[in-house]
């Protein structure tokens, strides 16, 4: 039986000197907030949001920097500790590839506090845009790692198996594929049509946070998780892990922000 094989791209754009080089995937990250900074702006002219279009071109830097700086951090320390242990300076070769989304997802969020504050916006309101503007990036990402041949597949034999790179000769899940569909295509569609429905400051950034960690939980189950963690605690994944606790904060915040506003109404009627 003839399979797929996994396309013949080479990840490395351009090669500059040593190891600096312009990869695919730094692009397409690049690009993932080139377009979430298009995406906000667009919202800013809508009077639910109450920042202007320059607060967008200055968050998006605070963003980028957030991001990847918690993505890199979460991901040395969370799920490759004996590397970092091994070479500290592995904190900061980024060039090697290694980025936590759960991690970039905070560092952002840091970001995004901070930035709030300094310009008297509404915390919630920026993290709102944030939430409608990232399954763009999100499938951004996930080309770049299909691209890379990272963060492939289990084993299968379904008939769109495809065999990559670095995943030896078995045929795998293409799981980058499977996220770029789900986190990307199908959360954008989700949140663009519920921002009709839930017009509270806050509502869209918990149902994004509770809408991608399902959509991670599901693929996680045709993902090789990676190789120094390995399965945890019921056979779960990191991944699985870090999303169940990410939809537990979601779905608590939610009670605690809008469940007495429900209550309330109740009482009054």
């Amino acid at each position: 039986m003839a399979h797929l094989h996994q396309p013949e791209i080479d990840p490395v754009l351009i090669k500059l000197w040593g190891p600096f080089q312009i990869r695919w995937y730094s692009l397409l990250y690049v690009g993932a907030f080139v377009v979430a900074r298009f995406i906000m702006a667009r919202l800013s002219r809508e009077d639910r949001f109450k920042f202007s279009a320059e607060d967008v071109e200055q968050f998006i830097v605070w963003g980028l920097v957030g991001a990847v700086i918690g993505a890199r951090i979460i991901y040395c320390f969370v799920y490759d500790p004996e590397g970092l242990a091994q070479n500290p300076l592995y904190l900061f070769q980024v060039y090697k590839g290694g980025l936590s989304f759960h991690g970039g997802l905070l560092g952002t969020i840091v970001a995004a506090f901070l930035f709030s504050r300094k310009r008297g916006i509404p915390f919630w309101n920026l993290t709102d845009a944030m939430a409608l503007a990232t399954p763009s990036g999100l499938a951004m990402g996930r080309l770049g790692n299909f691209v890379n041949g990272e963060l492939f597949g289990r084993v299968s034999d379904v008939p769109w198996a495809m065999i990559f790179r670095d995943g030896g000769p078995s045929p795998r899940h293409p799981s980058q594929l499977y996220e770029f569909f789900l986190e990307g295509v199908v959360l954008f569609l989700v949140l663009w049509f519920a921002r009709q429905r839930f017009s509270r400051d806050g509502q869209i950034s918990l149902l994004f946070l509770v809408g991608y960690s399902m959509a991670r939980i599901i693929v996680e189950f045709f993902r090789e998780p990676d190789v120094q963690v390995g399965y945890l605690t019921l056979g779960l994944t990191m991944g699985q892990i870090l999303s169940l606790i990410t939809i537990a904060a979601a779905v608590v915040t939610w009670k605690f922000a809008f469940g007495r506003v429900q209550a309330s109404r109740k009482r009054r009627y």
